[in-house]
């Protein structure tokens, strides 16, 4: 079953629940994924779906973020739509599986003792792997910590 086809069950439910703020977020999250099948003219794989959700999620966090601190309106409306979103994301990885996953690079590299100077190579193969299952700040402060 297609995310596609679980969001759209969800908003069948919170509109017969007659939750209107929840329907109207999952509505913005189904029109997303609607359009980004539609410009792909396929179906989207379970990554892009996810991938879609977790821009969402990005989006409305930036709209929270620069809401001006008088208008709570939008502030609480950017805030239950991340809820919303949220349910529909994948996990994001911990810090100790990243580092895990940060290991065996380094390992496939074949560095023993990282340098900064070494970050660039190991980036690039490293985000490849964790692409759409970690955040890339995290990823990214996570390497930072481990070149110290």
């Amino acid at each position: 079953m297609s995310k596609i086809d679980i969001v759209r069950a969800a908003m069948v439910e919170a509109m017969k629940a007659k939750d209107k703020a929840r329907k109207d977020s999952l509505s913005m999250l189904l029109s997303a994924l609607k359009n980004a099948q539609i410009d792909k003219r396929e179906p989207l794989t379970e990554a892009e779906e996810d991938a879609i959700v977790k821009k969402e999620i990005k989006q409305t966090q930036e709209t929270f973020d620069l809401a001006p601190a008088e208008r709570q309106d939008i502030r609480d409306e950017a805030a239950a739509r991340i809820a919303v979103y949220k349910e529909f994301a994948p996990e994001d990885m911990s810090v100790e599986q990243i580092k895990e996953v940060i290991a065996s690079v380094l390992t496939e590299l074949g560095i023993e003792t990282p340098t900064p100077k070494d970050k660039g190579a190991i980036m690039k193969v490293l985000m490849p792997k964790v692409k759409g299952k970690a955040d890339g700040k995290v990823v990214n402060e996570t390497l930072a910590s481990i070149l110290k």
